[in-house]
């Protein structure tokens, strides 16, 4: 077992990595009555092994999968789900599922009855990596990605390892893009590990390794206000290409995998990022089966990352590499980055 605390005063809460830990869960959530939302890919897999772990009453919700349930008409499902089996303020609900799961749980939690403890069980590399933690939760607007949302801190994350072997391979690429990115934000030995070997091979390393570099930074910056933006290596470009193709063509971690690449490139323009570094991008991409080049020109995108969470007034704070582990973050007018 490997345990993180993240230290944010009266929000703290521990990141607990353990193969079998679903299977305990109810060990660590204690209950009378819990609140599980899951989706239709994940429930057939770990819904029972959950479920017969908790001893309380439990209500489970099951949603389509896919990015278009981050949507209003689903949280409002969300939120009738939990007011007809009167949920109180005294209960748990439970994201089992992806980061798709985890976001749409999270905001539903922070906003039902103003807030209702919840707790994170990602099942996707992606979110085991990166979005379970942090406190980031939302839903998607037809003008953007994650621009309905909320900071609410979970009450505990637990990362079950072994969720990995039933993950289809595109998605164990989705990850990977996070993962990435933590190497190339702030562990330059991680993206020299994962560039020389499999990920694969020491996942529970890798794991335990990206949730540390977040908690670390969201202690220091829990409202992204600073610090916590150099976490959207990529996603500045990644969440335009993903509102373009309208969250179909490309998933969440292959548009950011474009992202990284593509912002480097105009880091290398800018004379802030060494050249040759989007070229080293390239190959950890390529290796891990992750697209880089952008099929979209960028005066398409500029709608989309005009309405970045990121922006301040008409200016973009990009951020960018002054070398592979550490990130820099430029505020630049919007018009002068489309040049």
């Amino acid at each position: 077992m490997r345990k993180l605390r993240v230290n944010l005063g009266e929000k703290s809460y521990d990141i607990i990595i353990e193969k079998g830990i679903i299977e305990k869960a109810g060990q660590y959530i204690k209950s009378k009555k819990v609140f599980v939302i899951t989706d239709e890919n994940v429930d057939p897999l770990y819904g029972e092994k959950f479920f017969s772990s908790i001893g309380g009453e439990v209500k489970k919700l099951v949603l389509p999968p896919g990015e278009d349930t981050k949507s209003f008409k689903i949280l409002q499902k969300v939120y009738d789900f939990l007011l007809q089996n009167q949920i109180s303020r005294s209960d748990t609900i439970v994201a089992l599922g992806g980061g798709v799961i985890g976001d749409l749980t999270g905001f539903a939690a922070a906003t039902v009855l103003r807030g209702v403890p919840f707790v994170q069980i990602p099942t996707s590399l992606l979110a085991q990596v990166d979005s379970s933690v942090g406190g980031k939760v939302a839903i998607n607007s037809p003008y953007g990605k994650n621009l309905i949302g909320a900071f609410y801190q979970p009450k505990l994350v637990l990362i079950d390892p072994l969720c990995l072997e039933t993950l289809d391979k595109r998605y164990i690429a989705d990850g990977m893009a996070e993962v990435i990115k933590y190497g190339c934000i702030r562990d330059e030995n991680l993206f020299s590990q994962i560039s020389k070997s499999s990920a694969m091979s020491k996942i529970e390393d890798v794991i335990y390794t990206c949730c540390d570099i977040k908690r670390s930074v969201v202690e220091n910056d829990e409202f992204d206000t600073g610090e916590r933006m150099i976490l959207n290596f990529g996603h500045t470009i990644g969440h335009a290409v993903e509102n373009y193709y309208n969250y179909e063509k490309y998933t969440h971690g292959e548009a950011v995998a474009i992202g990284m690449y593509n912002i480097s490139l105009i880091g290398e323009k800018m004379g802030i990022t060494p050249e040759g570094t989007a070229e080293k991008i390239k190959e950890v991409l390529q290796k891990y089966n992750l697209p880089h080049a952008l099929d979209v020109d960028f005066a398409s995108l500029s709608k989309a990352m005009a309405l970045d969470k990121k922006n301040l007034d008409s200016n973009i704070h990009l951020i960018l590499l002054d070398r592979i582990g550490n990130a820099v973050i430029r505020l630049m007018p919007g018009n002068e980055v489309l040049l």
